[in-house]
């Protein structure tokens, strides 16, 4: 049970701290071949742990399954040391991904932690299909990508750590935001900087 109350816990810390909206975003964490996931279409105010839906790293789903299972699953399955997934929808990484190009973060920290974020451009039509096996590619590889126009997802070895990965990436892409928006306002004040 402290394991999904911890599941719980980052999964509102994402709503709370303005990475998803109440409904948005999902969350799964690994204990052994067991995946315990938020259920589609949850409330992170009001999430209990016992509402979290059991799956298995062998494709098994249980009923009522954020969307995302398979997606968490296959990333379980391509990379055996991460024990967590996070899905935020962060607006400042998602505006600034919005041209599909990867994230180069401009600040210290975020080059530090990810110096390149993958972004992936997946049509809305075939994103069920398509995002397990293009998104756990990504993850294999590196801690967060991006879906174009969608949101982050974040994989580590624990639950805290994609946690961190998720608000590094939203802080970063929120000062590359306001650095872009300063030599705009620069620009056109005819000033240099």
């Amino acid at each position: 049970m402290v394991l999904r109350e911890d599941l719980i816990r980052h999964y509102r810390w994402l709503r709370q701290y303005g990475l998803n909206d109440s409904h948005s975003g999902n969350a799964s964490v690994r204990d052994g071949e067991r995946v315990w996931i938020t259920p589609t279409g949850a409330c992170a105010d009001l999430l209990e742990p016992q509402q979290l839906v059991q799956c298995s790293v062998d494709g098994s789903r249980g009923q009522g399954a954020s969307l995302d299972a398979p997606l968490h699953i296959e990333v379980y399955r391509r990379n055996p040391k991460a024990t967590a997934v996070v899905h935020s929808h962060g607006a400042h990484t998602v505006a600034m991904t919005m041209n599909g190009n990867d994230f180069l973060p401009i600040d210290f920290e975020g080059q530090l932690y990810f110096p390149r974020v993958p972004v992936l451009t997946i049509a809305y039509e075939r994103y069920i299909t398509e995002s397990p096996a293009k998104v756990a590619a990504l993850l294999a590889e590196y801690p967060l990508v991006v879906v174009r126009g969608h949101g982050v997802y974040a994989c580590a070895e624990s639950l805290n750590l994609a946690y961190k990965w998720s608000c590094s990436l939203e802080l970063s892409a929120k000062t590359a935001w306001l650095a872009q928006l300063a030599r705009t306002s620069d620009e056109g004040r005819g000033t240099r900087g």
